[in-house]
């Protein structure tokens, strides 16, 4: 018989596997910040030294970044070399963006069928939650990109897939100052506010009643729409 000692793990170990185990099934998307130390040893009932160890364990696997003064990060699972390299190409070649964009409706259209049948209670109340916020926006007349933006990382979410919840986060990451752009060039009156909500409102109703066929329609609509929005964009940029 080979069998062998049993080791206990160390307190920073197990520490490290609880929080890998909570960013790879989505409870945190890139970007995320992590409980502060003194939280998360409160919550682990352990010492901020044990904690600072687990951190640095994930960090060296590329799964976080700790910041002075900022805190620790999650980061996408997906290459984020790349995704800079990405976001230069859109800055430079705006054209690229529309690459982009097409390569999100191909992404989305399957997204967000997988969330419609997947979605759980929590997820469809964060929906309806930014849907509340955009309902709001129209009445005092503000904008919505941010409340836009976060609901597709939602519904990406919503997938349980953490591959398209970080897929999804890298494009919208190396997408952002491209689509500000378009928000303030393009979204410029009241009624092109309240279509972009009914897109929205269209696509989460769609998810909530979980019918992924008519959830991807709505989806492929709402992006076909503003493909025509970002290309107008780009073609007024150029002129």
């Amino acid at each position: 018989m080979n069998f062998q000692p049993i080791k206990p793990k160390k307190v920073s170990t197990q520490i490290a596997e609880q929080i890998r185990s909570s960013i790879l099934s989505g409870e945190f998307a890139p970007g995320d910040k992590l409980p502060p130390e003194r939280e998360l040893a409160e919550m682990f009932g352990v010492s901020r030294p044990s904690v600072r160890e687990a951190l640095n364990v994930l960090a060296s696997s590329g799964l976080v970044m700790s910041y002075q003064g900022g805190g620790t990060v999650v980061l996408s699972l997906v290459e984020t070399s790349s995704a800079n390299s990405l976001s230069e190409l859109i800055r430079v070649q705006q054209d690229r963006a529309l690459d982009v964009i097409e390569v999100r409706k191909c992404m989305e259209s399957w997204t967000v069928w997988y969330a419609a049948q997947r979605a759980l209670p929590d997820d469809v109340r964060r929906m309806e939650e930014i849907i509340e916020g955009m309902k709001q926006n129209l009445v005092v007349k503000q904008p919505s990109e941010d409340l836009d933006a976060n609901l597709h990382i939602v519904i990406a979410r919503a997938t349980h897939n953490i591959v398209w919840l970080h897929l999804m986060q890298s494009l919208f990451d190396a997408m952002k100052e491209f689509q500000q752009s378009v928000w303030r060039a393009v979204y410029l009156t009241q009624e092109d506010h309240q279509l972009l909500f009914e897109h929205h409102n269209s696509i989460v109703q769609a998810i909530k009643a979980k019918d992924p066929q008519t959830a991807r329609d709505a989806m492929v609509h709402h992006l076909t729409f503003a493909e025509s929005r970002s290309n107008a964009y780009v073609l007024q940029h150029h002129s």
